[in-house]
């Protein structure tokens, strides 16, 4: 049952801190591999993609946009989501995030195209083997750690209020240092990451600090996408201290969620040096998403 105020489509409203549980309520339902779809994620990236929620006959719907203004709507949420689909793309509307089962289920017959989005691709990958580093695949990374390791007196504990402004000041260094590169996310990462180490117990997030002498050098953030996965949104480490950043990964996965199997260390948006990264880390399986559009 609806129980905050959607306005039916076409009309829309932002999200709020108020639509928590009830969008909390559908993802519970629907499982998601798709690591847009928490309510975390999209109320901090809702400036970002100007996130906005309709109802289309009795299904929640999430109007967005991408980093270049594209609009698109995500995979109906509730109610008669075949049915919802089809007015908004049959108005020209893109569909944005489907991930297989939801094509294999919506787009069975001839109609509308359907195309991969590799760049949108989560890379998905054991959470034990993150945690653990194990055998040949994994050895540059455990190198990297242990370089870090016998160089550094460092402590790692669970991410808490107090350390708010030392992660927060880790987001501005890490802006600062990348601010020659032309990127449109950079700005709206950085807004979204700050705002979510301030509302972090609110949303549900947990997470990971490293400090090395009292500073705080490295932080990760993330929650539960569904029953056996997690997903980490963010991850920061100052980038002039070696094997920092695999450290940090590695203590993520192995002091939380202990009991997924999986974590979503989300997409690369076609950056070859992150896709090159995330690759690195040896995924089990990218999490196809597509797009859908009206010719």
């Amino acid at each position: 049952m609806i129980t905050t105020t959607i306005p039916v489509y076409p009309v829309s409203r932002p999200l709020s801190l108020d639509d928590k549980p009830l969008l909390d309520e559908a993802f519970a339902r629907l499982q998601p591999r798709v690591s847009e779809l928490t309510f975390a994620n999209l109320y901090l990236f809702r400036t970002a993609h100007d996130y906005r929620l309709t109802l289309v006959g009795d299904s929640i719907v999430v109007l967005g946009k991408g980093y270049a203004g594209g609009a698109y709507f995500l995979p109906p949420l509730t109610g008669d989501a075949g049915g919802a689909l089809q007015m908004l793309l049959n108005d020209g509307l893109t569909l944005y995030g489907a991930d297989d089962a939801f094509v294999a289920r919506h787009f069975t017959g001839e109609g509308f195209p359907v195309e991969e989005d590799r760049d949108a691709f989560d890379y998905l990958h054991l959470r034990q083997e993150l945690a653990e580093l194990p055998g040949n695949r994994f050895h540059k990374k455990k190198n990297r750690v242990n370089y870090f390791a016998v160089r550094h007196a460092f402590t790692v504990e669970p991410y808490a209020e107090g350390h708010r402004e030392g992660c927060a000041a880790l987001v501005r260094e890490w802006l600062r240092v990348r601010s020659g590169i032309d990127s449109p996310s950079l700005e709206l990462e950085t807004a979204a990451t700050v705002e979510a180490l301030s509302l972090a117990p609110l949303l549900g997030l947990a997470g990971v600090v490293v400090t090395v002498e009292g500073r705080l050098v490295a932080f990760a953030l993330g929650e539960r996408l569904n029953r056996d996965t997690a997903v980490c949104h963010f991850e920061k480490a100052d980038p002039f201290m070696e094997g920092l950043a695999q450290l940090v990964d590695r203590e993520f996965n192995r002091l939380l969620f202990t009991d997924c199997t999986y974590v979503n260390r989300e997409q690369d948006l076609g950056e070859p040096g992150l896709r090159a990264a995330k690759l690195s880390y040896h995924p089990v399986e990218l999490v196809k998403k597509y797009r859908a559009c009206r010719v």
